[in-house]
């Protein structure tokens, strides 16, 4: 996996590298950090475009992301597609939740779902919630989840 920063920069080292190295950096200047992991997906024609996000907020001082893009050209129900983008942000969490332990940053992971049952990305909240916890991750969903529907919505080419 490609990962990159918001303006473009590839990282110079494998995510989890990177990843430590950010959060040394940024306690290293006083900074006290949450990240929040999350994923959308775009479908255009016959391909399903993926964006990951690695989301690192300083606690009253902004923040700043890392970026993973890939594209596929399966097919997926809007339920699959919705489980997908979970599976895609347990399987960096999981990578990561080490680094977090390790350091004492508090993670979260974000799910692009509405909790209006109105929405049909709501067919799969439950599974993806019980998914999440059951790794032993904390949750958010729509509107809270805001890695997933607002950062990795505006780099999901």
């Amino acid at each position: 996996m490609l990962w990159r920063t918001f303006s473009g920069e590839p990282l110079r080292t494998p995510v989890k590298q990177a990843v430590e190295d950010a959060i040394i950096r940024e306690t290293g200047k006083g900074y006290h950090l949450k990240v929040c992991i999350g994923t959308d997906s775009q479908v255009r024609g016959g391909e399903t475009e993926f964006a990951t996000v690695i989301v690192f907020l300083r606690e009253k001082q902004g923040g700043f992301m890392y970026i993973c893009n890939d594209r596929t050209k399966q097919p997926y129900t809007i339920k699959e597609r919705m489980l997908v983008e979970v599976a895609r942000s347990i399987e960096i969490a999981y990578e990561l939740c080490d680094l977090f332990n390790k350091y004492d940053v508090d993670m979260e992971v974000h799910a692009d779902i509405n909790t209006n049952p109105s929405f049909k990305s709501n067919e799969a909240l439950r599974e993806a919630m019980g998914y999440i916890l059951g790794m032993g991750f904390a949750f958010k969903a729509k509107p809270e989840a805001f890695a997933s529907s607002c950062c990795a919505d505006k780099v999901c080419n």
